[in-house]
């Protein structure tokens, strides 16, 4: 079993701290258990770059999304995952000492240093690291599961850095763990489906100035090849207009993941909401 390409660079290591170690024990343990508990089935190989930061923006479906997600970047894109974790997570004992060995980030909310993990993601994408970015920055509240508004923490990491943002879409994992649930369904074993994109097209936002407006129109072409990936995945077409849960006057749940919550305070910082879209009649999701 061969480590993934970010794993291997001390300058990485030395800059935002991860133990070589502990990330290929992780490794060991994340393919055996998972390959266990779900099938897979999986498309765009060929989209994931070997080498160099990149980010990695999927779907938010589930709290199973972030083990597939692991699971489809290490194995598939032997690429080592980078989550961004809300900061309360790092506290608790054992868990906390070893999240930082793994060398994920946490993100300190409601504080002035709160936007710190976007310069700890930036930091690590320079050094070579997958980091994995939820543009919705919690599951999706859309009554047919597509992707919502996205927030802007994906577009502005890209922009400011250069890394490529790789689309991913999965279909699945809400099936294994409904959102708000917290009992798996783990028979009969599962499928879940993913499909890696090209990278999105940012180029026409080079040089631009990181306003409002910019972030705004980048995350939506984000969101765009992500929907389109998942309606390949689905066989269906997709909204016209995405869901935003802000038009409808929706706060995400006291239950969402702390990894999604995480990457929605983050993602925030500095920026203004997304744009209003018509709202949409939302019933609770299937």
């Amino acid at each position: 079993m061969s480590a993934p390409p970010s794993v291997g660079q001390p300058a990485s290591s030395r800059n935002w701290g991860y133990s070589r170690g502990w990330r290929l024990s992780s490794v060991i343990i994340l393919r055996l258990l998972l390959r266990l508990l779900m099938s897979h089935r999986w498309q765009g190989k060929e989209n994931f770059p070997g080498t160099g930061g990149v980010i990695l923006a999927p779907n938010h479906l589930s709290y199973a999304d972030w083990p597939t997600i692991a699971l489809f970047s290490d194995a598939y894109g032997h690429r080592y995952p980078v989550f961004m974790i809300k900061s309360a997570v790092f506290e608790v004992k054992v868990l906390g000492p070893l999240l930082r060995k793994l060398g994920q980030l946490p993100v300190y909310r409601g504080r002035s240093d709160a936007g710190l993990v976007l310069r700890q993601a930036e930091q690590a994408l320079r050094g070579g690291a997958c980091v994995i970015v939820y543009p919705e920055g919690t599951a999706t509240r859309d009554p047919g599961l597509w992707p919502m508004a996205g927030r802007t923490g994906a577009a502005r990491l890209a922009l400011i850095t250069g890394a490529p943002v790789i689309p991913i879409a999965h279909w699945g994992a809400q099936d294994i763990l409904p959102y708000g649930t917290k009992r798996p369904r783990l028979f009969p074993r599962r499928t879940v489906r993913m499909a890696a994109g090209p990278p999105v097209d940012l180029s026409r936002y080079a040089g631009q100035r990181l306003g409002a407006s910019t972030l705004r129109a980048a995350t939506a072409d984000i969101m765009a090849d992500i929907t389109a990936l998942l309606a390949g995945l689905r066989q269906q077409t997709p909204p016209a207009v995405p869901y935003d849960p802000a038009a409808a006057g929706e706060i995400p749940s006291a239950r969402t993941s702390s990894a999604t919550q995480a990457t929605a305070g983050a993602a925030t910082q500095g920026e203004t909401e997304p744009g209003k879209v018509p709202r949409r009649r939302r019933r609770p999701p299937a």
